[in-house]
């Protein structure tokens, strides 16, 4: 790659682009080389000296994560580019770390109010002299790196901060930490180091998740562990159950997101007010103090999830909390099409985070879907829509479950497929589930009970032509049921 190739690159970048190309490079230039450089000229160069621009690779690499993507036009003009077999790799274009890329990320996301509190909590941690100085994210980022805080196998540190901070930010660096080891297929003690603030998600608790490993037919195996040493409770012992004894029992707060901002290309979503109206009556029946929001923003659902977890809950014996929105693969949306990942709005509720709900159930309803696809079912005659409303779908995927015990997330549909809300009597999985909480306090049995007879009584309908089917998760570790006060 020629050197006027790499000026015109370097006329484009400004210096806080250049910053950033810098750090990426950071695997595979020295410090003290990277701390000499002044522009992305002087980069460029020392890539070179090192034959990491044989190609044009890495700098793609490095460009496509910095969102230079226009940039890459330039490198295609270079007709003397080597051909490379496909997906092949060689040493003057290594692939940039996934440890690196996660932690550009995180910086791109660290507001300035986030940025003060990181360099506070730092405090006594890192040199003054050092962190002083420090105008972005990514140059603590390199502070920490100096200072041996952070590096890609000691990343508890950084979480821990974050969660003061951001916890969205904190989950992202989470979600890596998780995904590196179950690649690596990492035993209970590779998990260590992360254990002192909130550990992922497989050692919190037992719990249904898409990633646990399915072990086939055999012996038991019995684990040496000080943590399960305890006596196990015998099948034949009664199992407890959560005290429900407070009036109120808890606060039920519900996310109901209706009227989307045209700049999101999303649709509005009739029949939510009936869903509303049902959760309302339900949980106020049952004893719970209702709080209810409309049509909120990503930065406000944030704020206010946030602003209920921070709220003492001494004196309740449960939460619940209701989301009604479109949605995507991990997340709801905010009125103004932004992604809200499920995992941040649950977050603040885990016993590290509240202690005042640690042992207590916290419940989460979510009406969304789950990806793309329909169910088959049979055709029934139409419904005439002028007195039955129609069916629409509430696409989203809610893939994220909560690792504290004491957790339930009640989903309206299984993975890769779509829920449905009628724009006139509201969405089949609320519904149902309101009519069968009345049911089950009048007949006093337990939330698992009552959610098997919404997944029997929703998988039962057809709706147009098409199917449904609910499925709850959950961590509890106690019987709970829910009846008048």
């Amino acid at each position: 790659m020629d050197l006027q190739l790499l000026s015109r690159v370097d006329d484009e970048l400004d210096s806080s682009e250049v910053a950033a190309l810098c750090f990426l490079s950071r695997d595979v230039l020295n410090r003290k080389s990277l701390e000499k450089v002044k522009d992305g000229r002087d980069l460029f160069l020392r890539l070179k000296e090192k034959s990491l621009l044989e190609d044009h690779q890495f700098l793609s690499q490095l460009l496509k994560v910095i969102g230079r993507v226009d940039l890459l036009l330039l490198l295609e003009t270079d007709s003397r580019q080597p051909e490379q077999p496909a997906n092949t790799q060689t040493d003057a274009s290594p692939i940039l770390s996934q440890y690196r890329v996660m932690l550009y990320e995180v910086s791109e996301d660290v507001t300035m109010e986030c940025l003060t509190k990181m360099k506070f909590l730092l405090t006594g941690k890192l040199p003054r002299g050092r962190l002083d100085p420090c105008n972005t994210a990514l140059e603590v980022l390199c502070e920490m790196e100096r200072q041996g805080l952070l590096t890609e196998d000691r990343l508890d540190e950084l979480q821990s901060i974050l969660e003061q901070c951001d916890t969205q930010l904190a989950f992202k660096v989470w979600k890596h930490i998780e995904a590196r080891l179950s690649m690596q297929g990492s035993s209970v003690q590779q998990f260590s180091s992360y254990q002192t603030h909130d550990p992922p998600l497989s050692l919190q608790t037992l719990s249904i998740s898409e990633t646990s490993p399915i072990r086939e037919p055999g012996p038991i195996m019995s684990l040496s562990s000080d943590a399960l040493a305890e006596p196990q409770t015998r099948p034949d012992q009664q199992m407890d159950s959560y005290l429900m004894t407070s009036n109120p029992r808890g606060t039920c707060f519900i996310i109901n997101n209706n009227h989307f901002k045209s700049t999101s290309k999303l649709y509005d979503r009739p029949g939510t007010e009936k869903d509303e109206s049902a959760l309302k009556n339900v949980f106020t029946s049952l004893g719970f103090l209702v709080k209810v929001r409309h049509d909120l923003t990503k930065a406000i659902m944030l704020r206010e999830v946030e602003e209920l977890g921070r709220q003492t809950h001494v004196n309740a014996d449960a939460l619940v909390v209701c989301v009604l929105s479109h949605g995507e693969k991990g997340c709801v949306f905010g009125t103004d099409g932004e992604e809200v990942p499920i995992r941040s709005l649950t977050f603040p509720f885990t016993s590290a985070r509240c202690h005042s709900l640690a042992g207590k159930p916290k419940l989460f309803f979510i009406q969304a879907c789950q990806g793309k696809w329909y169910q088959q079912g049979a055709l029934l005659p139409p419904i005439p829509q002028e007195e039955k409303g129609c069916y629409e779908a509430d696409a989203g995927t809610i893939e994220s479950v909560p690792s504290d015990a004491d957790f339930l997330i009640g989903m309206a549909t299984v993975e890769e497929h779509k829920s449905f809300r009628n724009t006139m009597q509201g969405s089949i999985y609320i519904q149902e589930l309101c009519k069968q909480l009345r049911w089950g306090a009048d007949s006093g049995e337990d939330i698992l009970s009552v959610l098997t007879r919404v997944n029997r009584e929703v998988s039962r309908g057809v709706y147009g032509i098409w199917k449904q089917m609910p499925e709850p998760k959950y961590t509890l570790t106690k019987k709970l049921f829910l009846s008048y006060l």
